[in-house]
Parts: structure tokens; sequence; C-alpha cells
């Protein structure tokens, strides 16, 4: 009984209910009374019903509903967008229907009421303005309709659900910097690569698939046969970028917390170093390990920009057991670049023990105390980095990334600003 009441309740049945009880009320009275006029009204409550129901019947047949969704992939900031187009088979119009693409991303509004005239169509393009990172579904396509007098609503389904993917912001660091490695040899620390790089190393045998600004023409005239050139990498450092996703070290919530913060600061300091033709590689741990071998070009930037999208901070591992557990990957021809909002010193030993063996580090520390008064200050942590020789820098709420990640607003006078 309870149940019922709730349905008649609802607001889709208020309407309907309603007019039920008036009908029920004027043929009791017209009954009991003998009044003809309650006669009428009774009759006509009693027509209006089914004729309503028909009305909201109609207009959900003979419809063909479709939508281009040009985006599956995007970056926060940038737009979606789709085409929707509604087709009416029948000969009579479409009154009063409603078409809407339901998606849980945020800032996704697509519905519209529209009249459809007989045989012909209507089509409209939806923007989307990306707000934040994720993977988000939209559609299947809701259309619902509905009588002149609200009594009835009926729903259909159109296509299928989609997922579109959207990746964190990127923010240009002109003057970021993070120690170079110490390679031994420099100029003999070389690897062979696919790439195109300016270390020309030999040649050999056109194979298919090669890329024609590879061939050696010298070599292709003198031998008869089609030459390549083959390259090896620049005696440069791999750059490995360890995100701490650890739930309890983080703080603040949707955009401004300091998780945002810390994949905003890790996706641009891939670009950055991406951009240059190094190898960048990107270590997290949320629900999952996630391990992205250093790599280049931007295949690799796609992959990070997956992995960064998908990032939560949910995860239980410490950063200092996953530098422990993961140290095996770095070497003297390696440069850390340590993301966390931690300010404890847990994880101080290892990133020291690592820097002992050669390893050059950077920390970016995303200052807490300033997304949530019940986080402590890293002031002390940050001290006692600096006086290992690793070079920090201070990532506060509100603060321009491309400014903080500078040498020249690091340091001590970034906690007086």
């Amino acid at each position: 009984m309870r149940t019922l009441i709730r349905t008649a309740l609802h607001p889709e049945h208020r309407t309907l209910t309603l007019v039920v009880i008036m009908l029920l009320v004027a043929a009791f009275v017209a009954f009991g009374t003998g009044f003809w006029v309650l006669f009428r009204v009774s009759y006509l409550f009693a027509l209006s019903i089914p004729a309503a129901f028909l009305v909201a019947w109609y207009n959900t047949r003979h419809l063909d509903v479709s939508v281009d969704r040009k985006t599956d992939r995007g970056q926060v900031g940038q737009e979606a967008q789709e085409i929707i187009e509604v087709r009416n088979r029948f000969w009579l119009p479409k009154l009063w229907i409603e078409v809407e693409d339901p998606s849980d991303m945020p800032g996704h509004r697509s519905r519209r009421v529209i009249v459809v005239p007989p045989r012909r169509s209507r089509s409209w393009i939806v923007e989307t303005r990306l707000l934040r990172r994720g993977l988000f579904e939209w559609g299947p396509l809701t259309v619902t309709a509905t009588d002149p007098f609200g009594l009835f609503r009926r729903r259909r389904k159109f296509g299928e659900a989609q997922q579109i993917l959207v990746y964190p912001p990127v923010v240009d660091l002109p003057h970021f910097e993070a120690p170079p490695a110490n390679l031994p040899g420099e100029g003999r620390f070389r690897r062979r690569t696919h790439y195109v790089t300016p270390n020309a190393s030999g040649i050999r045998e056109y194979a298919p698939g090669d890329a024609f600004n590879r061939i050696h023409w010298p070599s292709t005239a003198r031998s008869g046969k089609m030459m390549v050139k083959t390259f090896e990498l620049d005696p440069a450092s791999d750059i490995f970028i360890v995100l701490d996703l650890e739930r309890r070290v983080h703080h603040g919530q949707g955009d401004e917390s300091t998780e945002e913060y810390a994949v905003r600061a890790a996706a641009s300091i891939a670009r950055h170093y991406l951009t240059q033709n190094r190898s960048v590689g990107l270590i997290s741990f949320g629900r999952l390990l996630r391990v992205i071998e250093p790599e280049r070009g931007q295949n690799q930037m796609t992959r990070i920009l997956e992995s960064l999208a998908m990032a939560s901070a949910v995860g239980d591992a410490a950063l200092g057991n996953i530098l422990l557990e993961e140290q095996r990957r770095f070497g003297r021809h390696t440069t850390l670049v340590v993301i966390t909002s931690s300010s404890e010193d847990h994880w101080l030993t290892p990133i020291q023990s690592l820097t002992q063996r050669g390893v050059r580090a950077a920390v970016i520390l995303v200052d807490p105390s300033t997304f949530s008064s019940a986080a402590a200050s890293p002031l002390v942590l940050f001290g006692e980095l600096t006086a290992s020789d690793i070079l920090t820098y201070v990532v506060r709420r509100g603060d321009d990334l491309g400014l903080a990640l500078s040498p020249t607003v690091s340091g001590v006078s970034s906690w007086q600003a």
C-alpha cells in the first residue's frame, strides 16, 4: 500500500492520479445525486485518459533517432561535439517530444524539446566543454513523449552507450629543470633506436616500412641497392615520473585537490620532456601498480595521458615502499621526478639512498596544508630535502604551475609567498 501511494505521488504520476480521483468523485456523486452535469464531467474524464495515453504512445512511434559523437577522446578545456538527428517517418507531426543524451560528464547538457514535421527531420549540434579528466559514458539517446495535459510520459531509448576518455590538462613549463644524470663517458652511452636522431651509427639495406628520409643516397649509388641510415639515442638520461597516489596523503575535493594538482604536474612534466625528444616513463600506484617504461614520441605521451586520466588517489602503498620496490628500474642514467603531497619523511631515506647510488632526483611537493586545515605542513620535509641537495619545488593551492615549477621561485622564498 505504501509503495502504491508513493508511486501515485511521484511527480510523473501526480497529474494522472489527480484526474483519476476527480473521475471517481464525479462518478460517485453523479450516481448518488443523479445530477446530469456530473455525468458529463465523468464522461469527459473517462475519454480524456485513454486519448492522452494514445497521444503519448503515438509520439514515440515511427521515429528514427541517431547520434554521431565526434569525440571519443579529449582533454580538459577542449570541447566534445555530437550531432543528434530525429526523423519522423509518419504523415502526422510529432509534438512535444523531449530528446536527451544522458551522460555523467560534468557540464554535459543535451536536453531539448522539439516538434518534428511529418516525414521530415530535425538535427542539431551539442557541444560540451570538457571540465574534468576521467572516463565517462554518454548515451543511449532517450526520447520522452507526453500528452498536452501531462498525464502520461513514455520513453524510448535509441542507440548504445559510448565512452569518452578525458585527458588531464597540461601547461607549459618553460623554466622547469631537473638535475641531469651523470652518464659515464656521455658520448659513449649509446642505444639503438628506430627514431631519427642526430646520431647516425651506420647503414643497412632498405626494409619495407623504412621512411624515405632515412635513405643514404651516396651508399645507395655505390652499392646499387637501397640503403638506409641507422641511429642511436642521444646520451641523455631517462626521466621517470613517480606519482604518489596513496589515499591518506591527499586532501581537497574536485579540481581543488592535491590529487588534481599532482596529476596536472605529472602530465605537464611528461610533455615538457617528450617535446624535447627525451625518454619519459611513469610509475603510479592507485587501484593497481601502473608502470610505463621510458620511451619517446607522441605515442608515449598518449600512453601517459591515458594512465593519468584514470589515476585516482585510492592506493594503500606508501611512496617509500614504491621507491624501494621499483629501485631496480633506476640507474645512473635515470633522473627521478617524484610528485607527492606527503608531509611525512618515511620516503626520505629511500630517495636519499637512490641519490647516493647516482640517481639524480627532483621532488614536487604539493603542499596539503593549503588544501585542508587538517593537513600538516611539509616545511620540515622541505628542509630535509634541500639539506640532502635534492632539488625541490613547492606547489600550493591556486598556484600557476608554470611559475611554481620554476627554479627562480622554488626554495625557501616560496614559503614566504
